[in-house]
């Protein structure tokens, strides 16, 4: 018998134990490939560019939150897929931003600054800004109340699975610099891989769940994820960012680290339906987005460069 899809917020997504500690692995491993490439210095370039990276932490901690619930309120979506866009909307970005920056031509030296003081900032920021969000929301605030969220344990799961990978890793980046380079190319793309083979494996467990419930999140994360993408592109242009530099912030605030999300949603939530469908297509979506827009955008860049050669020629 099918599930009607309005009973998304009634679904409890299967993920055993052993999964659930695979996935804190991978996530782990995500933020500890990260804090490899993030030596100490790029603290200090963003202590030097304090007005673009106030920028980059005003979109992503401010604005795509507050938009994002907005955005829940207009497609009227079930209590469940708005916490799930909430609390995707609240993570942090991952290393893929600094991937599709270097691939568009971008600044990445400003991406790994702002992903790395993000980073940081978000072991405390993520949890009040979705306790606060997703308690203001009408349908989703009714949810949090019956699982009766507790933002000390979540900021507490929080920096356990951001805080100490990441002090490893920028301790190693530190100390053992070429070590820290060869290990943050391999990492770096592993835990990529790993999270992509989580993220299919557990669709493929639950895959009548999926394939009767993805219309019900389809929509809201394409929207959702370009929404995230524009905003980071907007605020550059309207701040008048060079190009390079614009390229960074559309990654840095419309990259999402989906696969703490889906973490965070099977350790509290009990893998609560519409959060765990949508941070899961988040997690594949915001890829092939990321990958079509960054791969445009360095023919375009491409294209101009050879125009304005051909001019001077």
């Amino acid at each position: 018998m099918m599930v009607l899809a309005s009973d998304v917020d009634d679904l409890r997504i299967a993920f055993d134990e052993s999964s659930l500690t695979t996935l804190k692995i991978v996530v782990g491993a995500i933020l500890f490939g990260i804090a490899l490439d993030t030596p100490l210095s790029s603290f200090a370039a963003a202590l030097r560019r304090p007005a673009v990276i106030g920028i980059g932490v005003v979109a992503q901690f401010l604005l795509l939150p507050a938009l994002t619930f907005l955005l829940t309120l207009l497609l009227d979506v079930r209590g469940s897929v708005a916490l799930g866009m909430i609390l995707v909307a609240c993570c942090p970005p991952g290393n893929v931003s600094n991937i599709l920056t270097h691939r568009s031509g971008g600044d990445v030296a400003l991406s790994v600054s702002m992903t790395a003081v993000s980073n940081v900032l978000a072991i405390v920021l993520m949890p009040i800004n979705f306790a606060f969000w997703g308690g203001l929301h009408p349908s989703g605030g009714d949810l949090l109340h019956d699982i009766d969220l507790s933002v000390g344990s979540m900021l507490g799961e929080i920096a356990f699975v951001i805080l100490v990978p990441f002090a490893v890793g920028i301790t190693i980046a530190r100390l053992w610099p070429r070590v820290a380079r060869v290990g943050h190319r391999i990492i770096g793309p592993v835990s990529f891989l790993a999270l992509g083979a989580v993220i299919v494996i557990g669709v493929a467990n639950n895959w009548d769940i999926f394939v009767h419930h993805i219309g019900v999140v389809l929509l809201a994360v394409l929207l959702h994820d370009a929404l995230a993408l524009l905003l980071g592109f907007g605020i550059a242009r309207a701040t008048r960012l060079p190009v390079p530099s614009t390229k960074a912030m559309t990654f840095e605030v419309g990259i999402r680290n989906a696969g703490l999300g889906l973490l965070l949603v099977f350790t509290f939530f009990d893998g609560l339906g519409g959060m765990a469908l949508v941070a899961a297509w988040w997690g594949i979506w915001d890829i092939v987005a990321g990958l079509c827009v960054a791969q445009w955008w360095r023919r375009r860049t491409a294209s101009s460069a050879a125009s304005a050669e051909a001019v001077a020629a």
